[in-house]
């Protein structure tokens, strides 16, 4: 059972997926597409506002990097498609748009050690993100396990990354969210990633 441990004054949600069967990208998610793009638009979102103060509270410029909910946020305002991964990466990033809290996905079979740690990363200390070259940490949120950081709010690393062989996997969200958010996202994973979902396990 997934233990998540947080260090930091931050009020995270932390999921475990298991029994997942995860897919390449699905043409029946192009509802959920449409409905995340058509909120981005309108701006029917979750106040981005959250995530900014976030980031400002321990000293990261949000405007320079950006926390990845308001990433996509700013990429469908421009026109842009939704980033399509496989279908539980596509979960993530359309509840993310709409409620405007970044989410972080880590495979455990891939996670070292019996815990993930919500907590500031240490001097120099960094990871090599998905598409991206080295990701840096050093005194922002990140999540880690035994190994060292994984993700933080605005990039997930290559080494934990969610695939199409991924059977078991946390999803962290960095902000609080409302018991119909946390229905919703279960209600989705369980179709599109034919997932079940339970909380995560927070040390005594």
């Amino acid at each position: 059972m997934l233990t998540i441990r947080c260090e930091l004054d931050l009020d995270v949600l932390a999921l475990e997926l298991y029994e997942l069967e995860v897919t390449e990208p699905r043409d029946d998610f192009e509802l959920e597409v449409a409905r995340a793009t058509q909120a981005a638009r309108t701006g029917e979102v979750g106040d981005a506002g959250r995530a900014r103060a976030l980031y400002r509270r321990f000293g990261v410029d949000p405007t320079r990097v950006r926390p990845s909910s308001e990433a996509l946020l700013r990429r469908l305002k421009k026109g842009e498609p939704l980033p399509r991964v496989n279908s539980l990466v596509d979960v993530a990033n359309a509840m993310s748009v709409q409620l405007q809290v970044p989410v972080g996905l880590y495979d455990l079979d891939k996670v070292r050690g019996d815990a993930l740690v919500v907590r500031l990363g240490a001097e120099g200390e960094s990871y090599t993100g998905i598409g991206k070259e080295r990701v840096n940490v050093a005194g922002r949120i990140c999540v880690a396990d035994a190994d060292g950081p994984c993700g933080n709010p605005s990039s997930d690393s290559a080494r934990t990354m969610i695939t199409t062989a991924t059977e078991r996997a946390a999803w962290i969200y960095f902000l609080p969210i409302t018991d119909d958010d946390v229905d919703r996202t279960a209600e989705l994973i369980a179709v599109f990633g034919r997932g079940l979902v339970r909380m995560a396990v927070a040390p005594a």
